[in-house]
Formats: structure tokens, sequence, C-alpha cells
């Protein structure tokens, strides 16, 4: 990460979430450019780790509780210009659903097969083959 892209925007955390065979999804309110549904995600705050702003950014999102299980890799995103994390997550406690009214318009859990519906353009290559170890094809 360069210091000129640090101090543009702060850096993104993404949490991958498996549960029940299907992988969590959400669509923003306001899309940014081709993106439409993505994983929850938010803004990592000063002096806080990637794994704990996803985790955070879940809950605030979703109103699940999970746990990091293993960060899949960065890269900056090819549609936002942002230095992006993603961790995979799994589901403590909680159910589901649109908590931050303000920020997202609806969530999905979405199967291996259904991907590329929710995400056409194709999902960080990491992020792939995380998912295609963890969901039943």
């Amino acid at each position: 990460m360069t210091q000129q892209h640090s101090e543009k925007q702060p850096s993104v955390a993404a949490a991958v979430i498996v549960h029940e065979g299907r992988v969590l999804l959400v669509r923003r309110r306001v899309s940014e450019g081709q993106l439409s549904w993505q994983f929850p995600a938010g803004k990592i705050e000063p002096g806080e780790a990637r794994e704990d702003a996803a985790v955070r950014e879940t809950h605030e999102e979703t109103g699940l509780t999970v746990t990091a299980v293993k960060l899949l890799g960065e890269r900056v995103h090819p549609q936002t210009g942002r230095l992006m994390s993603y961790t995979a997550c799994e589901v403590l406690d909680g159910t589901a659903h649109v908590a931050d009214t303000e920020e997202l318009a609806e969530l999905a859990w979405v199967a291996h097969g259904e991907i590329p519906k929710y995400v056409p353009y194709g999902l960080f290559e990491p992020v792939q083959d995380y998912l295609d170890a963890a969901l039943p094809s």
C-alpha cells in the first residue's frame, strides 16, 4: 500500500461468511460502479486490525456475531480502487438481517452455483478458491 493511497481513502475489510452451505452477500443501497451485491464490508478504523473490522462491520450491517477464521488476501479493488482485505468468518450467533437500513437494501444466503448471478464479474481469486473448497458445488 502506498502512502498516497492510504491518505485518499481508508482500507476496507470484507467478511466472507459461509454458513449451512451458503455464503452471505449484501446489496448496498448505493452501488459503487458495477458493485451491487458484495460481502459485508466497511472501512477499517484507525488502529483496528483487518479481521476485527470485518467482524465489527458484519455485526453492524447484518446483526450476526461472527469470528474471524483466516485472512484470505488483499488487493486494490478493480472497481473502486480501494485497498480491500478479505477475511473468512464463521457464524457464532444470531440471524442475518438488514441491521443497517441506511447502508443495506437486502441480503441473501447464496449457494455456490448462484454466485455468478449476484457477482457476474467474478470474485477475487483467493476468495473464489476458498468458496470452491468451503461450499458444496
